[in-house]
């Protein structure tokens, strides 16, 4: 059953992980290179579900067959708008805001485990009532994707796994902890913007500046701060480095079922090429696909690369 609002986004609105000043989503997404049908508009939703409240940006026909997108870590559904855009004439696509993130609840218990974010993905599978859907993740939401998918093997279709896996590359790591545990209350939306910029200079600032209005909130006191839970840019919380889920996810790797494919950013930090190839080895029916003049966030930094690997994998099914 959903729960909440149902609320139209206007075209003029989209400004998004593609768009920034005076540049639309389309404008930004031909200039990527990314292919797309329509100028399509996504409607914000609810849902209730692992008793928290769950946002989501729905795209295309609700007939078409069902794609779940799941973002990275400290960010928001709207880091896959370049990919929902351009699958939407095809997919239902379902991108979510994970707990703690964006605008659904925070967890009222700190708790960020794989295995509690799988139940949500469970419990909001259920509400919406999809079956035999693809599966999408990049990041953090990569590992809750493959995690899920061990779980359920007979509700999804398909798994497509970005720059995700069992375990990260340490450099990796600290650059995104050393990241987020900065001071998190600035000025300005430009402040954050440079910010980022000297974190990933592979964006323009248009990007960026665009992505970043859907992941800030201003407070009262006029400076602005990130959206996502503050308990996660915590410098005493713990990032990765935990023999005993490390093992435990290689088990959910080596169960996945569906036809799988992981994709790595060719220039990535945080997962060193002989994991991904070690994923690829282990999964039994998986593949390995590298995208060029990526890092990390490999759908925002290069997304007709992405895109062209996603659709061959999906031709091929």
């Amino acid at each position: 059953m959903l729960a909440g609002r149902i609320i139209s986004t206007e075209e003029s609105d989209l400004t998004t992980e593609a768009s920034g000043k005076g540049l639309s989503l389309y404008d930004a997404a031909r200039a990527m290179g990314v292919p797309f049908e329509d100028k399509a508009v996504p409607q914000d939703k609810y849902v209730d579900a692992n008793g928290m409240r769950f946002h989501y940006l729905e795209w295309g026909d609700p007939s078409n067959p069902p794609l779940m997108l799941l973002h990275g870590f400290a960010q928001t559904c709207h880091s896959w708008d370049f990919v929902a855009l351009s699958l939407c004439d095809r997919y239902r696509v379902i991108a979510l805001d994970q707990r703690g993130h964006g605008d659904s609840d925070w967890a009222p218990d700190g708790d960020y485990t794989p295995e509690t974010q799988q139940k949500d993905i469970a419990a909001i599978v259920g509400e919406l009532g999809l079956s035999q859907f693809k599966l999408m993740g990049l990041s953090m939401g990569g590992r809750n994707s493959f995690t899920y998918t061990a779980n359920n093997p007979e509700q999804v279709k398909a798994l497509v796994i970005v720059d995700a896996g069992p375990e990260n590359q340490r450099a990796g790591s600290n650059n995104i902890r050393s990241f987020v545990t900065q001071e998190d209350e600035l000025d300005s939306v430009e402040d954050f913007v440079n910010r980022v910029l000297k974190f990933n200079p592979r964006r323009a600032a248009e990007q960026v500046r665009g992505s970043l209005l859907h992941n800030l909130k201003q407070l009262p006191s006029g400076k602005w701060t990130w959206k996502y839970d503050k308990i996660l840019r915590s410098p005493d919380r713990r990032m990765g480095g935990d023999p005993e889920m490390t093992k435990r996810l290689w088990g959910y790797i080596e169960s996945l079922q569906c036809p799988t494919m992981v994709v790595r950013g060719e220039n990535s930090d945080v997962i060193a090429l002989e994991t991904a190839n070690e994923m690829h080895e282990r999964i039994p029916n998986g593949r390995l696909v590298t995208v060029e003049k990526a890092g990390h966030l490999v759908m925002g930094d290069n997304p007709s690369g992405f895109l062209a690997a996603v659709n061959g994998f999906f031709a091929e099914l």
